[in-house]
This record gives structure tokens, sequence and C-alpha cells, in this order.
């Protein structure tokens, strides 16, 4: 092959690559973090005061923070697309789940059904919710794995908590949501860890592409911060 020729095929070769991914791009999930957003995760991770609490002395943010734990020790990839499941106690395969997948099953592992939750209130109160999808009634499927819905309830029966001084530890507690909008302005969800970088800001446990734990709570612009519920067990 000539030479200017095998430049032609091969520029064309790469324009039809970045065409098949621009395609692509529009069916990406809602809610997952631009790859720039993505940063190497912490190869060390400061000790855990939870994991040093008798298993008889575990509270509900102790409970909730560790079942998030667990999908970061799971690896978790993303994955939120839209799934038929049971009702209640409904999830997605193990090995996958959204941001928000992340939060529904910290807090079953304290014994907490979000879906359940955030369903009936929407039964009762569907208009109170956002609605943004075009939905004339409640979806036991889908309502608890979307970022808006979440907050909402958090909203409505949660503590609605600072959105700054990450380093305090009395505003910042683990067990806690965190709510994000990325530059991209798509939302994602978190929960705080009860362990703490070298300044005291908590690192967080989240699913942007595989769920982590990490210090990434000011990566993103914070829309919100929330204890639920609010008479769970606080820890000093």
């Amino acid at each position: 092959m000539k030479p200017l020729r095998r430049i032609i095929v091969t520029i064309a070769a790469l324009l039809a690559v970045i065409a098949f991914i621009s395609w692509g791009a529009q069916f990406a999930p809602r809610h997952i973090s631009p790859i720039t957003d993505l940063l190497p995760a912490d190869k060390a991770l400061p000790p855990s005061p939870v994991e040093n609490i008798p298993v008889e002395q575990l509270k509900t943010p102790d409970l909730i923070l560790l079942g998030a734990r667990a999908e970061a020790k799971n690896a978790t990839r993303y994955d939120a697309s839209y799934q038929v499941m049971a009702y209640p106690g409904g999830d997605v395969a193990p090995d996958r789940g959204a941001c928000t997948d992340v939060v529904v099953r910290a807090y079953r592992n304290a014994g907490i059904d979000l879906q359940v939750l955030i369903h009936e209130d929407m039964k009762a109160h569907f208009s109170k919710y956002p609605q943004l999808w075009g939905l004339k009634g409640p979806d036991a499927n889908i309502d608890h794995r979307r970022v808006p819905n979440q907050m909402r309830f958090f909203e409505r029966h949660g503590q609605s908590l600072p959105l700054d001084h990450p380093g305090d530890p009395n505003l910042w507690q683990w067990g806690d949501v965190v709510y994000w909008r990325f530059s991209n302005g798509l939302e994602h969800c978190g929960i705080v860890s009860d362990r703490r970088n070298h300044e005291g800001i908590p690192l967080v446990i989240h699913n942007a592409c595989i769920c982590r734990e990490e210090d990434a709570l000011l990566r993103w612009e914070i829309i919100g911060h929330y204890r639920y519920p609010t008479d769970g067990g606080e820890r000093s």
C-alpha cells in the first residue's frame, strides 16, 4: 500500500472510531462520571475505627458504612440500566449497580429498605417528587435508584446537613449520604466513610465506574448531605 493511501486509510479508521464512541455516548447511563473526573484510587487506606467496634455494639451509621464498604470490597462495576426486580427487597445483580445502589445496599445492611420507603412515599405523595421522567405514577423498579428521588426522600424524612466544613467530624459523620454534581451536570452520590485523609476530611464510598473507597469528597460540587434515620445512634 502506498504511503499516502496508508495514511488516508488510517485517518478514516480513526474518524470511524471517534464517530462510534460519540454515537454510543448518548446511551451512557445517567449519573456516570466523565472519565476525566476519575482519578487513581488510593492505594493505602487509613485505619477504620468502625472495624474495631465489637459487632454487638454496632449502631445504624456503622452498619450503613459497612454495607457500603462491602460494595467497594466487591469492586461492584457501574451499571445504571433499568432492571425489573422483586418488591420488596429487589436488587440488580450483586456484581453491578449504579451509584444509588451503593446507598440502597448500604441501608439494607442496616435493615432499612429504601426501595420500599421511597416507593411508598411516592405512592402517597407523587407530586412532591421530581417530575423528570414523564411518569404518571411511581415505579418500584427504578424510583429508589434515581438520585433526585433519593435526595427528595432524605429532605422529607431525614436531616439535611451543611454542604461545607468537610473537616468537622460533628457535621460529617460516617454513614451520612452525600450527593454531587459533576462538571457535565450529571448527579452522583456516595456514603461518607469513617476514614479521613491527613487534613481530617472524610473519604467516601461511591461508584462512578467501579465502586471504591477514596479521598473524593471535594472532587465535585456537593449538592446534598443527609443523615437518615435521624435517631440512628450517632457516633461522636
